[in-house]
């Protein structure tokens, strides 16, 4: 994969873009509930694959501030690179994109679970009532990306 200036700095932008809306809303970012607002960049995947990394690179970077340390800069940050490409190969060969924002809002979804087990772990707080909440928080912030998106893509067309 070349990487050009260009995008190479659409991909660093995006990267401080996620780590700015993770950190200035730290409060509801992180914990056993959170709506981390910046998770409504992640459909730039369904765009560009590059974006997947400069996600992820802001994933890390954000659960530097984490109250959990070092474990979750390591399982968030996997976390998102597994679900960001799982959704990318689930969503590429579909036309429409409605049905992209439905399969990517699933998918998203469900990557709050390597998060529950880690905030069960550490925390141990309730894990089904975790498990609960940051899929909520997770449904909130996607499914508000996923209106944007959408009505970006649509104008974007004419």
């Amino acid at each position: 994969m070349k990487i050009d200036v260009r995008s190479l700095t659409k991909m660093a932008l995006v990267t401080a873009l996620y780590v700015v809306l993770t950190v200035v809303f730290a409060p509801i970012s992180y914990g056993a509930i959170q709506v981390r607002l910046s998770e409504m960049l992640v459909f730039l995947v369904l765009l560009d694959k590059r974006y997947i990394y400069a996600l992820t690179l802001g994933c890390f970077i954000a659960n530097m501030y984490s109250t959990l340390g070092p474990i979750d800069m390591i399982v968030g940050t996997l976390s998102t690179f597994i679900f960001l490409e799982l959704m990318y190969y689930l969503t590429r060969n579909l036309k429409s994109v409605i049905l992209k924002l439905i399969v990517s809002i699933v998918v998203l979804i469900i990557s709050m679970l390597p998060i529950t087990f880690e905030l069960h772990y550490i925390l141990k707080v309730p894990f089904f009532v975790t498990l609960w909440t940051t899929m909520l928080g997770e449904f909130i912030s996607v499914s508000i990306g996923a209106i944007i998106f959408y009505i970006v893509m649509k104008y974007r067309k004419r």
